[in-house]
């Protein structure tokens, strides 16, 4: 499988792959409040339970927000599922949990909707493995939202990151290719800003110590980093405008607009407008109709109990959980979307 043949490259993209979902992996049974990260380990599969389908679901490190969505979604929907039963386990976030359903390690994962459209064309991250269309789409869960975070106030507009230094997250990350498709927006390349790879935390200390001018965020917002940064240096949001969003979204179609509201930050007085890629859940083509259907209707009717266990899933919609998806959706989550009157790919 595809798995195998990116084995070799596992090693140096684990720490860019943070950004997709969490920071250091580990195995193990998450409860509701554990949280997502680095490399692929895979718990096995629990044992039968009557005649329900055993669905093993990729998420991300034990410290970040995939594993405790994850381990939300067992809590909570388990004992209301009779066609599946879900058993959630630590990996490397989304490449990994990709390779890993593509293998049969896993049957659902937690991924950013931009590195499966990677993987659904053999592009960008996934260029060394190729194409990977063993997959599709339940529902996008939340937004990841590009925040493009500066101290200087002279810094408005993308167009006046040029000859700045900038951070574009880890290199090889998907923080990397978002910063490189924002720019190329505004007719801008890696060769026209001085660029720094650092992830969210030292961005934010080269912030605070004017080593650098400004630093690609792609993440939930509020994001710590950014949050910590705020209450000791003034902070602004860099905004994207209607023409160049529609730019972007013309070649790149996993974006949705999204405004980051006035408060998020301190200081932040006005709503910033931005893009944001998507935290979605996937399956393989191999689960059953049946049993994607029922976790999708799952997920929807039970959305006030997994938004007490996560506040992620307060942002859980049917309208948002079909935007940005350029990957064709699962046959059992397109029955249940048609049957409210959503019709999808």
């Amino acid at each position: 499988m595809k798995k195998f043949v990116a084995l070799a490259l596992a090693g140096a993209m684990a720490t860019s792959l943070a950004a997709c979902g969490g920071s250091t992996a580990s195995s193990a049974a998450p409860a509701a409040s554990a949280a997502s990260g680095a490399a692929s380990a895979a718990a096995p599969a629990p044992a039968a339970t009557g005649d329900k389908e055993q669905l093993v679901l990729g998420t991300g490190g034990t410290t970040g927000t995939y594993y405790a969505v994850g381990g939300v979604m067992s809590t909570v929907l388990n004992d209301k599922l009779e066609k599946s039963n879900l058993t959630v386990t630590s990996t490397g976030a989304s490449k990994a949990n990709i390779l890993d359903v593509d293998d049969g390690v896993s049957q659902l994962a937690t991924v950013q909707n931009d590195v499966m459209y990677y993987a659904y064309t053999g592009t960008d991250l996934f260029e060394d493995v190729g194409k990977i269309e063993s997959f599709s789409v339940i529902a996008g869960l939340y937004d990841e939202t590009v925040q493009i975070i500066t101290c200087d106030p002279s810094i408005k507009t993308v167009a006046d990151l040029k000859g700045k230094t900038v951070s574009v997250g880890d290199a090889g990350s998907g923080v990397e290719f978002n910063a490189k498709q924002v720019l190329e927006a505004y007719d801008l390349s890696f060769s026209d800003i001085k660029v720094v790879n650092a992830g969210f935390g030292d961005s934010a200390d080269s912030l605070k110590d004017g080593k650098i001018d400004a630093a690609f965020v792609v993440a939930g917002a509020p994001t710590t980093a950014v949050v910590d940064l705020a209450t000791s240096k003034p902070v602004s949001l860099v905004q994207l405008d209607a023409e160049h969003i529609a730019k972007l979204q013309s070649t790149y179609n996993f974006y949705t607009e999204t405004v980051i509201p006035a408060g998020t930050y301190a200081g932040l007085d006005e709503d910033a407008t931005t893009v944001s890629v998507r935290a979605t859940l996937i399956a393989s083509n191999s689960v059953s109709e049946d049993a994607v259907y029922e976790l999708t209707k799952a997920l929807f009717d039970n959305q006030p109990e997994l938004a007490a266990g996560h506040a992620k899933f307060e942002l859980l919609n049917l309208e948002d959980a079909v935007k940005g998806m350029s990957v064709p959706f699962h046959s059992g989550a397109a029955k249940y979307y048609a049957e409210q009157g959503i019709k999808v790919d």
